[in-house]
């Protein structure tokens, strides 16, 4: 099924700040479908003087008309006549008034959308750039009551405001944070004042959890609050703005433990506001999970800082016990437990920057090969390390092994390879979106396939490689000299 964006590109010539418009209206239309309890379908004019369906959206309020989505289709004979009208004359076709006693009295109807032209203006588009077409399920028609009825009213409000564009505004929230309200959660519908025209069940309970005794029709919703929340040091000073409809946003109010997330939305006849809407959800679960997962997140670097230093206090002390003694076995063996300690240690501190569980391993390399400078300068080796690729995010479990694995054979390639001479150590990272192939390369010594396998160091790198990251590992020498190794990892 194709977007927005790629049926425009495929049949119309729409401007990119039409395309942008009409996606701010696919973010906001799913409030109008459960609010006029009917399908949306959205309608681009295409090149050839026609139209394709380009959005759906499904009302949860209302059993819907259409079992399968019909963005990409072209119009349908029958409902052509309706749509062109309202594109050509700019108003809206067949749009009832919820004033009888009957939800729908036309199945199809259309309204054309207008754009703002900027921001900082009330102008708009002089023509539509599109048109939506309502479509109503007759068959469950039935006598409304009173909660329909003023759910309808506000939904043909917004269509309206749709036709002059005015919905959805350029201030309306679209971020990501959770507990967005939706029609059904809680609805109030407030004067230009601010009073309480309309306060569905659940928007009523919702308050009254809050500590809002009592009935809110015919209050200041701005008023009945004040006193719950007085004495609140953290109450969001744009909160009295949405309280009384006088600003598209949204913010959370607290009181007795509860958490409610409110959003108004303004309501505009020709540029003038006549009232509001302001939704309403309960998120006083949704709230405290995201206390826990930040506390926790906080929690989790914490350890990682922890563990990062505990592993650096012991590389000090294997650093301490190598210069105090006398074998120079001994100090080898400590240098090298002192090296791979550090790599590890590496990893931890990138972890403790961060809330992420990935770490970025090309900065974790740079950092870890670091550690083989120390291991150059003590067998009289200066080494240039050429690093081609990247390694790109990888998971913590799978950045700890492989940074102790290439600080193994860089090390090793340095030590045995290039001992006592200059050299050239090449690494080369090939990601790719299931598996990750390394080649560390080096131009010193022939390497003696026959000997791979008999040290500790090769015998760790084989652990960690195909142990516990499950790749392979293969050491090869190249017929000019010096040493390959090629790691698959499977990510």
């Amino acid at each position: 099924m194709s977007t927005l964006s790629e049926l425009v590109k495929r049949h119309s010539d729409a401007s990119h700040s039409d395309v942008e418009w009409l996606h701010l209206l696919q973010v906001e239309w799913q409030l109008i479908a459960d609010l006029v309890f009917a399908d949306l379908v959205l309608w681009i004019p295409t090149r050839d003087g026609g139209f394709v369906a380009a959005g759906h959206a499904r009302p949860s309020s209302a059993p819907t008309m259409f079992y399968r989505d019909i963005s990409g289709e072209p119009i349908r004979k029958d409902w052509q006549g309706k749509v062109a009208k309202a594109y050509k004359e700019g108003v809206p076709v067949g749009l009832e008034q919820a004033n009888g006693h009957d939800l729908e009295v036309s199945r199809l109807s259309a309204i054309p959308v207008r754009r703002r032209l900027n921001s900082k203006s009330e102008e708009v588009t002089s023509v539509p750039i599109a048109v939506v077409t309502k479509h109503a399920n007759i068959a469950e028609a039935q006598t409304p009551n009173r909660l329909q009825l003023n759910y309808l009213s506000c939904g043909l409000e917004l269509l309206n405001m749709v036709a002059q564009g005015a919905f959805p505004d350029f201030s309306n929230p679209t971020g990501p944070k959770r507990g967005a309200p939706r029609a059904n959660d809680g609805l109030l519908r407030l004067d230009f004042d601010g009073n309480v025209v309309f306060a569905s069940p659940n928007a009523l309970s919702a308050f009254n959890r809050l500590g809002i005794a009592g009935e809110l029709e015919g209050k200041s919703l701005a008023e009945a609050a004040t006193p719950v929340l007085k004495g609140k040091s953290n109450v969001d000073e744009s909160l009295p703005l949405v309280l009384t409809g006088r600003a598209p946003w949204r913010t959370d109010m607290d009181s007795r433990n509860v958490t409610l997330n409110v959003r108004a939305i303004p309501l505009k006849e020709q540029g003038v506001r006549t009232g509001a809407l302001v939704l309403c959800r309960d998120v006083t679960e949704l709230r405290r999970q995201e206390r826990e997962l930040i506390t926790k997140d906080a929690t989790i670097r914490e350890i990682h800082h922890r563990v990062k230093n505990n592993l650096q206090t012991v590389a000090s002390l294997l650093r301490i016990q190598s210069r105090r003694s006398d074998s120079e076995e001994v100090k080898e063996q400590l240098s090298q437990a002192m090296r791979r300690v550090a790599a590890i240690a590496v990893v931890h501190d990138t972890l403790s920057e961060g809330l992420a569980q990935d770490v970025n391993f090309d900065e974790v390399f740079d950092r870890a090969l670091m550690l083989t400078s120390e291991v150059a300068s003590l067998h009289n080796t200066t080494v240039k390390t050429l690093i081609d690729g990247k390694f790109g995010q990888l998971r913590s479990e799978v950045a700890t092994p492989l940074a102790v694995a290439l600080t193994e054979i860089v090390a090793n390639a340095v030590e045995h390879g290039l001992a006592g001479k200059n050299g050239v150590v090449h690494v080369v990272a090939e990601r790719k979106p299931k598996n990750l192939t390394i080649t560390v390369s080096d131009n010193g010594v022939a390497l003696d396939v026959n000997k791979i396998g008999t040290g500790l160091g090769t015998q760790i790198i084989k652990t960690l490689i195909e142990g516990e990251l499950r790749g392979t590992i293969n050491w090869m020498a190249p017929a000019d000299g010096g040493s390959r190794v090629v790691i698959h990892i499977p990510l």
